[in-house]
């Protein structure tokens, strides 16, 4: 049984179901260890990485672990690509498998289990890696879809913090017929509303659907020639949000140059308080991002190189 030690906060990602579903997890698997109550704390990727890591013992799951990280009482749980190599840091990490997958996988081997969990573990393994080929693949994008359309906090409130309640929501009913109805129609109708950010990057207007699915598609069918595809929402607060999509690895050095970050071919960035509104996101996109002469597809790393940093 590997040895985790006590952690005083448990951080994870707050944009995604991956960073919900790993989250809650640790937060039953402290409870079991330690017999208490051990505060989560969920960020965007811009705040996370302006956060100060002053805390002494620490478990951080669905972000990439970088060297501030890298202290003798904290356990990081992830699997995206990283350069950096602990020394005192406890690393578990594996690419192929989504946070919420290993933190599942940790939970077993220390007597944490249940079929609820060991089903929502799965649901969010298909629904974060994308796994299209899942029979389970449509109902995980319900459930992926829940945080994006409730957000985290509010979608904590109403399973009391306790993740076993998230299987079979009611709310999943609502989310399979936005499914069933929404997608298509903002499918054809986001199709005709892809606007130039830059040379290779575009953006999609969206009204109604699921924006991830939407984009997906626009991608796999060809119908735009942006290898890179850009959708914003604007949060409650008035914070907006970009969110990309790729097929080939370009959208995480898009997101990176915004101080975001994610997958290889689905990353996210906030931008900078300043920008209040989505027409104002892409016109702050198009000043970042935008290149004075077009750069080929195929010098794509060239171009990204190029960028100046989004500042706050």
């Amino acid at each position: 049984m590997m040895d985790l030690s006590r952690p005083d906060v448990i951080f994870t990602h707050e944009s995604d179901l991956d960073g919900f579903v790993a989250g809650l997890f640790l937060q039953k698997l402290a409870k079991k260890m330690f017999n208490r109550e051990v505060p989560l704390e969920a960020y965007h990727y811009n705040y996370w990485k302006q956060r100060e890591l002053r805390e002494t013992a620490a478990w951080v799951t669905d972000f990439t672990f970088e060297t501030r990280m890298d202290k003798p009482e904290w356990t990081i749980i992830d699997h995206h690509v990283t350069e950096a190599q602990p020394k005192f840091a406890h690393l578990i990490h594996d690419k192929t498998k989504s946070a919420g997958q290993l933190c599942y996988e940790i939970c077993q081997k220390h007597g944490l289990e249940s079929p609820a969990m060991a089903r929502l573990a799965h649901i969010n393994n298909v629904a974060d890696l994308f796994l299209e080929n899942d029979p389970d693949f449509e109902i995980a994008g319900d459930y992926a879809a829940l945080v994006k359309v409730y957000q985290f906090w509010n979608l904590h409130s109403v399973i009391d913090g306790d993740i076993e309640k998230l299987l079979n929501h009611p709310l999943l009913e609502v989310m399979a017929v936005k499914r069933r109805v929404e997608d298509p129609l903002g499918f054809e109708w986001s199709k005709r509303h892809v606007t130039e950010i830059t040379p290779v990057i575009g953006y999609v207007d969206t009204v109604i659907g699921n924006n991830n699915l939407i984009v997906h598609q626009l991608l796999e069918r060809g119908v735009t020639k942006f290898p890179v595809l850009v959708t914003l929402f604007k949060r409650p607060n008035n914070a907006v949000i970009a969110s990309f999509r790729s097929r080939n690895g370009e959208a995480l050095k898009v997101a990176e140059k915004l101080q975001g970050g994610g997958h290889a071919n689905a990353s996210g960035a906030m931008l900078p308080k300043s920008v209040r509104s989505i027409p104002e996101g892409i016109e702050y996109l198009r000043q970042v991002l935008n290149l004075k002469h077009e750069t080929p597809l195929n010098n794509f790393g060239s171009l990204l190189d190029s960028f100046a940093p989004a500042r706050r």
